[in-house]
């Protein structure tokens, strides 16, 4: 016994897929289910269908996670399930700002909801990739992602699944700096290539954390989707035979996809949580 049998957290998860199939939601359920029995704690989490049913939650969850999603970050501006997204996300700075709002609400933002976050804050230029970012690949983590609880275990550099279109690139660090946030990790550095490195991960504000990459997959399920005849000619045509295969064999590697997967989200969890605890 250690206390958290009483206590059921109340999660919920903004879906941005748009309706497409996926493996995100799935692995996000699987890693709060997993949490929850493993920390015994009751678990309550609700769905909210952001870009078809102009659903968010409201400020009842004790933390949110938001989900990535396809096409574009920037053709979304003015939408009315974009202006639904932001008035929930100002709603939770509203409660989180204000002294008489205690517990903190935490939010973790993944590739899609990262790249989103980024152009409300504008700390950065959202803009598409000269080509498609597709795989498994390092992650470099700089000196404040070192002291990030969320990063808590994580070797650097670390790997993790990155599928993507558009990038967030060209910081504005003084913007960062006044709302009290920072860049945790960066993609990896080629000083070869004449190309600005990416941001991979951003700590907003102490309350709000996101990842440009996929924390949440795992190999089973992105192994699935590499299999698919379609997928692997779609990796073969772009990519080459050879990157298809190492994409593969990366996935069997424990220490890699899995070792992230077994970290990042569990840590914010944990993270939210211990407050919640406090509280």
């Amino acid at each position: 016994m250690n206390g958290h049998e009483n206590r059921t957290v109340r999660i919920a998860i903004l879906d941005l897929y748009e309706g497409h199939a996926n493996q995100g939601m799935r692995c996000i359920r699987e890693i709060l289910e997993g949490w929850a029995a493993q920390n015994h704690y009751g678990l309550h989490y609700d769905e909210f269908d952001v870009r078809l049913g102009l659903a968010v939650p409201d400020t009842s969850y004790d933390l949110y996670i938001s989900s990535g999603g396809p096409g574009s970050p920037l053709e979304s501006e003015g939408s009315e399930w974009e202006k639904a997204y932001f008035g929930w996300l100002q709603q939770i700075e509203n409660w989180n700002a204000s002294e008489q709002h205690f517990p903190k609400k935490q939010v973790f933002f993944i590739c899609h909801s990262f790249q989103l976050a980024c152009r409300y804050y504008g700390i950065g230029n959202v803009c598409k990739r000269k080509s498609t970012a597709f795989g498994v690949f390092p992650i470099h983590m700089l000196a404040e992602g070192r002291n990030e609880p969320v990063f808590e275990g994580l070797r650097d550099p670390f790997y993790s699944v990155d599928s993507r279109d558009y990038q967030v690139i060209e910081p504005d660090h003084a913007r960062l700096k006044a709302m009290g946030g920072s860049i945790l990790a960066i993609e990896k550095n080629r000083p070869h290539v004449p190309y600005e490195r990416a941001i991979m991960s951003v700590r907003f504000n102490e309350y709000f954390l996101g990842t440009q990459f996929h924390p949440e997959a795992d190999a089973a399920g992105m192994s699935m989707y590499l299999q698919r005849e379609d997928k692997k000619q779609t990796v073969i045509e772009n990519h080459g035979e050879t990157k298809w295969q190492s994409m593969v064999e990366q996935l069997q590697d424990p220490e890699k996809i899995m070792w992230t997967y077994a970290h990042v989200l569990p840590n914010f969890l944990n993270h939210a949580t211990e407050q919640l605890v406090e509280a």
